[in-house]
């Protein structure tokens, strides 16, 4: 069985920056994981002693508190400071901008619409910068914004992670019922560019195994576009959730892997499938 690897998979920039920061601060403490895989969560903890604060409360006035790739929301922030915590800030820049954005937007009379998922930390910590919190709009849909009490200028966001041709049908929808839309693509490059190449690969596997979090939206949605692809695609979180019969009749196994996801646990992936399935050529690694 041919096995290969997407073009462009695995850890971005933001993560890559966000884990040698933690690295860089063994006894410190996230506030919310620090990225969405668990298998590196725990190397973070067994090898460099990083602590793990669920929920604020959890969070003491003596730690040192690395501040997760999403971010976190404005007032939070600022009860840290409050509490004078050290506070080691890993938000992934991609993040800092949708920020930074609805901030200035929203002081300057902007109603705000950001396309993304209202539960995702990301998003929860976007939105607290609005100037208020009742003109900012958080969709998922173009059709969610029916009814909505946006005013004639407003200003658009997306989760970084999100896909381009559908944050494309919220800007087009606004266009034609707002005067005046500002436009800012806050989707992450390296989104782009795992998804592309993830796509390319599926058009001709008849096997696709993506690799991340269970709870990761840009690992959620490379499974998405590689299902639309390829019917016979697969998430999982480690080598441990593989299944033989995944393979059985199989000629090609195309590989992708989130931005969350290390080279390691690829590698570990890649292993026991060719464990499994005698490969057509020499051992693969990443």
């Amino acid at each position: 069985m041919k096995i290969e690897l997407a073009s462009s998979y695995g850890f971005c920039f933001g993560v890559k920056r966000a884990i040698k920061i933690a690295e860089e601060h063994k006894g410190s403490k996230t506030y919310g994981p620090l990225i969405h895989n668990k298998d590196e969560i725990n190397r973070l903890k067994e090898g460099f002693n990083i602590g793990l604060a669920e929920k604020f409360e959890d969070v003491k006035s003596d730690d040192s508190v690395v501040i997760r790739t999403h971010g976190i929301p404005k007032n939070e922030l600022a009860q840290l400071k409050a509490q004078e915590n050290e506070i080691i800030d890993a938000t992934c820049p991609y993040v800092t901008t949708p920020q930074n954005i609805v901030e200035k937007m929203s002081e300057e009379g902007y109603s705000i619409v950001i396309f993304g998922d209202k539960n995702h930390p990301e998003i929860k910590g976007v939105v607290s910068y609005a100037k208020d919190l009742r003109n900012a709009f958080i969709i998922l849909d173009e059709k969610e914004l029916d009814g909505l009490p946006i005013l004639s200028k407003v200003a658009v966001v997306a989760q970084t992670t999100r896909k381009p041709e559908d944050f494309l049908k919220v800007v087009s929808a606004l266009i034609l019922q707002h005067k005046e839309v500002r436009v800012f693509n806050t989707i992450c490059n390296a989104t782009f560019e795992n998804q592309d190449a993830a796509a390319e690969l599926a058009k001709d596997a008849d096997v696709m195994i993506v690799i991340g979090g269970k709870h990761s939206s840009n690992t959620k949605q490379l499974h998405s576009i590689c299902k639309s692809y390829c019917d016979d695609s697969y998430l999982i979180e480690n080598e441990k959730e593989l299944e033989t019969s995944w393979f059985e009749g199989k000629e090609f196994c195309g590989i992708s892997a989130g931005a969350s996801t290390p080279d390691w646990i690829v590698q570990n992936v890649i292993d026991k499938i060719q464990e499994q399935k005698k490969p057509d050529s020499r051992k693969i690694e990443v």
